[in-house]
């Protein structure tokens, strides 16, 4: 029997859908690593934040392995191409309501690899205290 499919690409398409219904701004919070096509110079410690609403992106697509569009960036039009499995949160910019992601370490490569917790002892990425995930604006 084959592995399912992974649920990440359709509850991102899903929160997607929510935050553009709702009228808040969909931003994705992503691990910058050697598949990820994104302005290096907005992104910082191997993370990069983006708006991926209507207002912000042309041709849009949230696919199965990547999310595609088209972004402007100090007006200039630049094309992105995110790896679904770079994705470490969905939220809506106005309440931070969204999903966040645990990283697939066998997925993400160099920098990012130690930002996911690679090279610590027992592989594990630092935990914050009380124990809940939190999300870190980055604006």
């Amino acid at each position: 029997m084959s592995e399912p499919a992974s649920s990440k690409p359709y509850l991102l398409r899903a929160i997607y859908e929510w935050c553009v219904d709702s009228g808040f701004t969909p931003y994705v919070s992503v691990v910058v690593d050697a598949q990820t096509r994104v302005p290096m110079e907005y992104a910082r410690d191997g993370e990069i934040v983006l708006n991926i609403g209507p207002l912000a992106t042309s041709r849009l697509l949230i696919g199965n392995e990547f999310i595609e569009c088209t972004a402007r960036f100090s007006g200039v039009a630049r094309e992105l191409l995110i790896p679904v499995t770079a994705v470490t949160a969905i939220y809506a910019r106005e309440n931070g309501h969204g999903m966040s992601f645990e990283i697939d370490k066998g997925a993400v490569s160099g920098e990012a690899k130690e930002k996911a917790g690679e090279g610590r002892p027992g592989g594990e990425p630092p935990r914050p205290s009380g124990g809940k995930p939190t999300l870190r604006r980055i604006k």
